[in-house]
């Protein structure tokens, strides 16, 4: 049984003429399964912080193609997920999303059954693919815990640095 996505959501009651872009941080993975489950730490952390109106953050879980409705709605996406890139755990890395086309065959930008990139694909064939930026974290363990292995779990402070900087780069 899969939860709906959590969002922060901020209503902008301004009398602005032009709205700001829709920025939407979309955070995912299986908390079950360690250090996969990264996103949704981020988003737990990144749900306690008061963002711009035009900002939404969203714990994705697992939940693939049911995001599609989140991700064709965003203007920008920043997606943080982990990523098997080959490198050391805790490895972080930056790409957008026209980039992993052109990436090694064995760069796995998710270890989910159904990844994030093929739900932003999609949006892509329906017309509504939004400028996205994937944040990845090299895991280091996929065993069942709940917990973050230490190495990953001191990573959580530079990568809500990289959100953010992500955020306000779009701005």
């Amino acid at each position: 049984m899969t939860e709906e996505p959590r969002a922060f959501d901020q209503h902008n009651s301004g009398g602005d003429d032009v709205s700001p872009e829709k920025i939407v941080i979309l955070c995912v993975g299986n908390v079950l399964l360690s250090d996969e489950g990264v996103g949704v730490h981020v988003a737990n952390e990144l749900l306690k912080i008061n963002f711009p109106p035009n900002v939404s953050v969203f714990e994705g879980g697992t939940d693939g193609f049911r995001l599609i409705d989140i991700i064709t709605g965003a203007d920008r996406l920043i997606v943080v997920d982990a990523v098997k890139g080959g490198g050391d755990p805790g490895s972080l890395y930056r790409f957008d999303i026209d980039d992993v086309t052109h990436s090694p065959a064995g760069f796995k930008t998710s270890v989910h059954q159904i990844g994030i990139l093929e739900v932003i694909h999609l949006s892509e064939l329906i017309g509504k693919k939004p400028r996205t930026t994937i944040i990845g974290v090299e895991p280091k363990s996929l065993d069942m815990s709940m917990e973050l292995t230490p190495e990953i779990q001191a990573k959580m402070p530079r990568i809500l640095e990289l959100v953010q900087a992500e955020i306000y780069r779009s701005v």
